[in-house]
Parts: structure tokens; C-alpha cells; sequence
């Protein structure tokens, strides 16, 4: 088993502010990668979601989102390695991105913490 630590969070953004956050994760992405003991960062911006379970059996493509209704949602997936490394690297987030994050949130992100499987 890999002794990778692993978050993944979630984030509501306000529509207005995505272009914004958009800039600011380019940013953040870039300091992460340089700290010590973390291995990967990624973000993604949902785009599609899937018109019904029985489209996804067949095997039909996802639909483009067109309409942002109260949010844009993003999902950041960060490797680190071991749980010292994330409080670390998590303080110096805090520390220097907060405002600017919390600026462009519609509510507190979604975090989930745990060990890489595979």
C-alpha cells in the first residue's frame, strides 16, 4: 500500500467570481508543487454531468453544462506525502490564499482527507 496522504475538496464558487478563482488556483497550484512532501496537485472544473443512469450503461457521452445557475464547481485533488507534509503545506495555504479563496466562495469547501489506495 502507497503511503501517500490524499485530499480532495470541493468547492462552490460564485459565477461572477470564476474567472477569478480560476487565476488564483494557477497560482496556488504553482506554490503547492514547490513545498516540501507534496507530490501532485490537480484541480478541474465540472464542465458535464450525465443525463440519466441508463444514458451511462449505454454508454452515451455526458452533456456540456451551458447554464450556471448559483455555482461553478471545482474539485482540487492534492497528494502529499504523509499527513505532516498536508498540515504543513495546508498552514502555508491558509496563510497566504485564504482571502482570496474566501472571496470567491459561495459556501466553506467540501474536504475529505484519507490514505491512497491505489
Amino acid at each position: 500500500m502507497d503511503n501517500t496522504f490524499v485530499e480532495i475538496c470541493l468547492y462552490e464558487v460564485k459565477p461572477e467570481k470564476a474567472d477569478e478563482f480560476e487565476t488564483l488556483l494557477i497560482e496556488v497550484a504553482d506554490h503547492y508543487k514547490r513545498l516540501p512532501g507534496v507530490k501532485d496537485v490537480r484541480y478541474m472544473k465540472r464542465t458535464h454531468r450525465q443525463k440519466d443512469f441508463n444514458a451511462a450503461k449505454n454508454g452515451e457521452s455526458p452533456i456540456r453544462l451551458t447554464k450556471i445557475i448559483k455555482a461553478v464547481t471545482y474539485v482540487l485533488y492534492w497528494e502529499l506525502e504523509d499527513e505532516k507534509a498536508h498540515g504543513q503545506a495546508t498552514k502555508y495555504g491558509i496563510e497566504h490564499f485564504y482571502k482570496r479563496f474566501n472571496r470567491c466562495l459561495i459556501t466553506m469547501p467540501k474536504i475529505i482527507l484519507g490514505d491512497k489506495l491505489i
